[in-house]
């Protein structure tokens, strides 16, 4: 079936809405820092680890100042199971020491101003803008969203901010944020990075790779 990307995507949506109705966030969260942090420590990890982990990270460090007044080693040490915990640990020191000095120790909400925060990048400020604020910048591209838009012919990208900017052409922008969940939670359970599950995929018959993993 051959549909333009405009068509194209809005068919994805539709499908993937019936097929994933659960579709959100899966990281555990009560406020925006906690949001930002779990998002910063989700890099190169599941979000089922990030959410262990952050289950007494939370009761520990409540505020940007316990953070940025943490102990370094003391900091690793907490996320140490997340990975490359020691760039994470750094960052979210710096950002909350950041949050404190500028933004008068609260989240910024906008994208110029987020990403000015020590490991930051779009796809982090996205889900943090979208998720606590409602404020809706762009789409945010993880490895699952890169992966699924380039099999589904959507961008011929690489870089995530270019994919980025495939995508919010051919995306309306009200569901920037739902085809991120959409394709996050479609990535892990059918359309897998090594084997994609193509026989059982609703998007088999309008995916230009479906079956050539076969």
């Amino acid at each position: 079936m051959h549909l333009d990307n405009k068509t194209k995507v809005l068919k994805i949506v539709e499908l993937l809405e019936k097929e994933h109705p659960d579709a959100k966030i899966a990281l555990h969260y009560t406020n925006p820092l906690e949001l930002l942090v779990a998002t910063i420590l989700s890099a190169q990890c599941t979000d089922e680890r990030v959410n262990i982990v952050t289950k007494t990270l939370f009761e520990k460090y409540k505020t940007a100042e316990n953070y940025a007044n943490a102990d370094l080693k003391e900091l690793e040490k907490d996320i140490k199971s997340t990975g490359v915990y020691r760039n994470k640990a750094r960052n979210i020191k710096k950002c909350c020491q950041m949050l404190i000095e500028k933004f008068n120790s609260q989240v910024p909400k906008t994208m110029e101003e987020m990403l000015e925060l020590p490991g930051v990048a779009r796809k982090t400020a996205n889900i943090v803008l979208s998720n606590a604020f409602g404020v809706i910048e762009g789409v945010a591209v993880d490895t699952h969203v890169r992966r699924l838009a380039k099999r589904l012919g959507l961008t011929e990208h690489e870089d995530p901010n270019k994919i980025e900017e495939s995508l919010k052409k051919i995306v309306p922008k009200d569901y920037w944020m739902k085809i991120t969940d959409l394709l996050i939670f479609h990535g892990r359970r059918v359309c897998e990075a090594r084997k994609p599950k193509c026989v059982i995929c609703i998007l088999n018959r309008i995916c230009p790779s479906a079956f050539k993993f076969d």
